[in-house]
């Protein structure tokens, strides 16, 4: 049989800038994942800092020569959208790149509040406030606001925001508004339920914005759930809201930005394609051209990347716990944590990460199904993005141990963190790794795994 490594090695481009293989065990980033796991034991998440650092900065220069290339005059802003992981390891490490902040719900208020008073945040941060706003959102917006953070700017997602923050805010104030894009062909609806639909857009700015002494629009925003992908429903969407963006400058002089959201992918395959570079400046001249044809100045561009910011900081190891063959076909290694409790993108979602051995690469290998440890059926890993099949080495009796990896975003807010977890599973111990000021790496344990008491104080017990 061929070894596990042989296999990897043939399959896909390997080793790659974070995956490299020493002594029989995987390493990423320069960690030593078995040292890791013989010191803290497993299940285990890992959040890697230094790759967050390394997207911002490559995003923001891939930009930067893009505005170069098409003498493009106007400046790109890099915001990280908060909902993607609220950890405040990850957030401060944004904004130790000067990223500045998109939020969702009201508690992210709560949020920018305990940074400002930790000296993290000033006044002067730009703070992109989106999504569908209960009373308590608005109410904490124009707090934010009233107190000084005049680059606290709320997304209009309906008509009737607006009438709250003219009465509620004590001084003149920015705006932006959400342009409700058409959904892809295949999706259940034809247009987002979110922001405002592009015909009563122009309406809403001349009614309610472009007379109004206190208001001043400044952006407008638009995001659709592919993300920013080289397809032909992208352009589409993105030459409609441009256009929309020059009718709305005549209205509204004052307007000088857009923002396009976020949606730059991650990899979730060793195989995984994407020209980053490419995108960036189509589109740039993209827009440029259409500003051209319609003799308004180009807009500054902002970004809200949230997985894109954090996903690919993010791991998941288990160690295979038994294995079962269940017929004559089906192999399974059964792992000590759950999949629904610990990546549950994979079981909600079908999202595919990027699975790989951590120790016998040496070993031979043999085809695989994954399962979790609940009492769910749907609590298994099958299938890879690249192909049909899980393979892993054959164990020869030893420690097996897999990983996941770039498991960064939502998995835990999703899967509840701290709270309670399908079938009383554990959260998993909580490693944040970063580099020193000498470049070597450093270890915290951001939290132990769930204790049973934790849970049955939820319960009431």
């Amino acid at each position: 049989m061929k070894k596990y490594q042989s296999l990897i090695e043939q399959t896909f481009e390997f080793p790659t800038n974070e995956f490299n293989v020493n002594h029989n065990n995987l390493f990423f980033h320069d960690i030593d994942l078995v040292k890791i796991i013989e010191e803290y034991g497993t299940p285990l998440k890992i959040t890697y800092l230094p790759k967050i650092t390394q997207n911002i900065q490559f995003a923001r220069e891939i930009f930067k020569k893009a505005f170069q290339k098409y003498n493009y005059n106007a400046k790109y802003t890099y915001c990280y959208c908060t909902k993607s992981s609220h950890f405040k390891f990850v957030v401060e490490e944004a904004l130790k790149n000067n990223a500045q902040l998109e939020t969702s719900s009201t508690y992210d208020i709560e949020i920018i509040k305990k940074l400002y008073s930790a000296g993290k945040i000033d006044k002067n941060i730009l703070i992109i406030c989106n999504g569908f706003k209960l009373e308590r959102y608005v109410y904490q917006i124009a707090n934010l606001i009233n107190s000084g953070f005049e680059n606290c700017i709320p997304i209009l997602d309906n008509r009737n925001e607006i009438e709250y923050y003219t009465k509620n805010i004590d001084k003149p104030f920015k705006v932006g508004i959400r342009v409700a894009a058409d959904e892809e062909p295949n999706f259940d609806f034809y247009t987002s339920r979110l922001g405002i639909r592009y015909k009563d857009v122009v309406p809403l700015c001349e009614e309610k914005i472009a007379n109004n002494p206190k208001l001043s629009l400044k952006t407008i925003h638009f995001f659709i759930n592919s993300g920013i992908r080289d397809s032909a429903y992208y352009w589409s969407e993105l030459s409609k809201f441009v256009y929309k963006y020059c009718e709305l400058k005549k209205i509204c002089p004052e307007l000088d930005s857009i923002d396009i959201g976020g949606g730059f992918p991650i990899k979730t395959s060793l195989d995984f394609e994407y020209d980053y570079e490419y995108m960036a400046e189509q589109i740039i001249e993209n827009i440029q051209v259409m500003c051209e044809q319609n003799d308004v100045p180009v807009p500054n561009i902002i970004t809200e990347f949230g997985n894109y910011t954090v996903g690919e900081s993010g791991a998941t190891i288990y160690k295979v716990a038994g294995t079962k063959l269940q017929n004559d076909v089906e192999l399974w290694y059964m792992l000590n944590g759950s999949f629904i409790t610990h990546i549950p993108d994979t079981w909600a979602k079908n999202q595919k990460f990027i699975a790989l051995a951590i120790n016998n690469w040496q070993n031979d290998f043999q085809q695989v199904h994954l399962g979790g440890i609940t009492c769910d059926s749907d609590d298994y890993y099958n299938s890879e993005a690249n192909n049909l099949n899980i393979f892993m080495p054959v164990s020869n009796g030893g420690p097996q141990y897999v990983g996941f990896f770039h498991t960064g975003a939502y998995q835990e807010s999703i899967g509840g963190y701290g709270g309670l977890q399908h079938c009383l599973i554990p959260g998993t111990k909580h490693l944040v790794i970063d580099k020193d000021e000498n470049g070597e790496l450093k270890t915290t344990v951001f939290r132990e795994e769930q204790k049973a008491e934790d849970m049955l104080k939820i319960l009431g017990y």
